[in-house]
């Protein structure tokens, strides 16, 4: 399981919320598989440069959405109840592409330039994932 968070303090979502949306990221996606276990809040605070509370205010977030549980004295875990919360993400997914696709048609789009502009939106995404690493990395630099 691959922990490394890319955090930016320049952001304007708090610590937390950036924890929250990248952890529930991996986990939809199915990175952190249903049962694997968290790293630590210690670990994850050391490891990402934030407080225990930051990571501890991440968790409940992410414990109260149904994503993660935890067990005292065993840690946290990946819920074994996504099997149902990837397949509603999913379905919400294929909602969103089906209304693009009917706006597309609207517009006239070619199914090249359907394609096309799908990979320069996924290139630009790639993109910034780099360049906010790139900072993430020059931030935590003594």
């Amino acid at each position: 399981m691959d922990s490394a968070l890319l955090l930016s303090a320049r952001s304007a979502t708090p610590m937390y919320a950036q924890i929250v949306q990248q952890i529930g990221a991996k986990i939809i996606a199915g990175e952190w598989a249903a049962g694997s276990a968290l790293p630590s809040i210690r670990e994850l605070a050391s490891a990402s440069n934030v407080s225990v509370i930051t990571v501890k205010r991440a968790y409940l977030e992410l414990e109260h959405a149904g994503l993660i549980v935890t067990r005292q004295g065993k840690g946290s875990f990946v819920a074994d109840t996504l099997d149902r919360s990837r397949q509603l993400a999913i379905d919400e997914f294929n909602a969103q592409l089906a209304n693009l696709l009917s706006a597309a048609k609207a517009l006239g789009l070619s199914a090249q330039d359907i394609v096309r502009r799908v990979e320069d939106a996924l290139s630009d995404q790639a993109d910034d994932a780099t360049a906010l690493s790139t900072t993430s990395s020059r931030d935590s630099s003594p």
